[in-house]
C-alpha cells in the first residue's frame, strides 16, 4: 500500500522549481544509495525521500542507473569546487611552514573529508566501486586526479622557494593527502566524527611526518652541498 501511494501521488513539498527539484532528487539519492547500497535502492524509495512523485524522478533522471551515475557527479563537483576553494588558501610563502600547512590540512579535513559530500562519496565508493568501475574510473579522474595534481603543482613551488626537498612533487601530493586521511579512514567507516581537537592532533602528526620526510635542512646548507657535487673529484 505504501508504494502504491508513492507510484500514484505527486509532488507533495511546495512548489518548486525545475533546479530545486533537482536537487532535491540528488541529495535523497544520495543517501538512499549509501543507506541500502545501490541494489536495495529504488525510485520508489528516493521520490518518497525528495517529497517527489516517482513520475518526477523519471522525468528528471530516466531510470536508477542514470540517477546513479548523476549523484555520483554531482557530489563529484561539489567535493572538486570546496577542494579548490581550500587549495587557494595553500601557504605558498609560509612564515611558519609547519604551523601553516598544519592549518591548511585542518582545513582540507573539515570542508573536504569530513564533511557529508565526502561521507557520501567514500561510502558509494566502498561499497559500489567495483560494481561501477567505469563510473568511477571517471571519479578518479575528475576528484582527486585534479586535487593531486593541483596539490602537486603547489608543492613544486615550495621546493623552488626552497622549503622542501622533493624528488616528485606529484608523489609528494599523493603522500601528503594519504598521511591526512590515514587515521581518519576507520572512524570514517564506522560513521565517528571526530571533534576539531581530535582532527587536530590527527593533523599534526600528518604534517609532521610528511615534513620529516620532506623539508628542506636549510638553503645555505642545501646550495653547499649542490656546490660541492658539482666540483671536479
Amino acid at each position: 500500500m505504501f508504494f502504491m501511494h508513492v507510484i500514484n501521488a505527486t509532488d507533495r513539498l511546495p512548489t518548486r522549481g525545475h533546479a530545486a527539484k533537482r536537487l532535491s532528487i540528488l541529495e535523497a539519492g544520495a543517501r538512499v544509495f549509501c543507506r541500502e547500497g545501490y541494489t536495495g535502492a529504488n525510485i520508489d524509495m528516493i521520490a518518497a525521500e525528495a517529497g517527489v512523485s516517482r513520475q518526477t524522478v523519471y522525468n528528471h533522471y530516466g531510470d536508477k542507473d542514470r540517477l546513479f551515475a548523476a549523484v555520483v557527479t554531482e557530489i563529484t563537483q561539489r567535493c572538486n569546487a570546496r577542494s579548490f576553494e581550500v587549495l587557494a588558501t595553500f601557504p605558498d610563502q609560509p612564515a611558519d611552514l609547519e604551523d601553516e600547512l598544519i592549518a591548511f590540512a585542518m582545513r582540507l579535513t573539515q570542508k573536504c573529508v569530513c564533511d557529508e559530500d565526502g561521507k557520501y562519496l567514500r561510502k558509494l565508493i566502498q561499497s559500489e566501486g567495483e560494481r561501477h568501475p567505469h563510473l568511477f574510473a571517471g571519479w578518479r579522474t575528475e576528484g582527486p586526479g585534479k586535487v593531486w595534481s593541483a596539490l602537486a603543482a603547489r608543492f613544486a613551488r615550495l621546493a623552488y622557494a626552497g622549503h622542501l626537498e622533493l624528488d616528485d612533487p606529484d608523489v609528494a601530493a599523493r603522500q601528503f593527502i594519504a598521511l591526512v586521511n590515514a587515521e581518519l579512514h576507520i572512524p570514517a567507516l564506522f560513521g565517528e566524527k571526530l571533534e576539531n581537537d581530535q582532527l587536530r592532533e590527527v593533523t599534526t602528526r600528518a604534517v609532521k611526518t610528511f615534513l620529516r620526510a620532506y623539508r628542506r635542512n636549510g638553503k645555505e646548507g642545501q646550495e653547499t652541498t649542490r656546490v660541492s657535487r658539482a666540483l671536479p673529484a
